[in-house]
């Protein structure tokens, strides 16, 4: 499994601001409490780190991953009643565009926390 230890810290520390903060809230109270909680465990994580997005050559805009750990794992945090395939397709774009492998979906919406690991496709 790709970066399963790191993996497993992200959802750790996505668990406990879950419990600080119980469920339901806006998605950028989480966003903004789970970087601290990274932070406060020694990751480095980029906020609302810009990436230029080109199309035949010319740049048409940016994408903005909400978390991005160690360089390597996109953190997206939601609250929604489920993870469907919009979620997980526009987690596939941010991989591709950021050229990283992994992204993870959380969920903050219940008081369990849910997740969801999306891996990009390599040819």
């Amino acid at each position: 499994m790709i970066h399963e230890e790191l993996s497993g810290k992200i959802i750790g520390a996505a668990m406990t601001v879950l419990n600080e903060l119980g469920p339901g809230l806006d998605e950028k109270l989480y966003e903004r409490a789970l970087v601290i909680e990274l932070r406060r465990r020694g990751h480095g994580v980029d906020q609302q780190k810009s990436f230029p997005v080109h199309y035949a050559g010319e740049l048409i805009g940016s994408l903005v991953p909400d978390a991005i750990v160690d360089g390597l794992v996109i953190a997206d945090p939601k609250v929604v009643e489920a993870f469907n395939e919009s979620h997980v397709r526009q987690m596939i774009g941010y991989l591709a565009i950021t050229r990283l492998e992994l992204a993870l979906l959380l969920n903050f919406k219940r008081s369990k926390l849910e997740w969801k690991r999306v891996v990009r496709e390599t040819l």
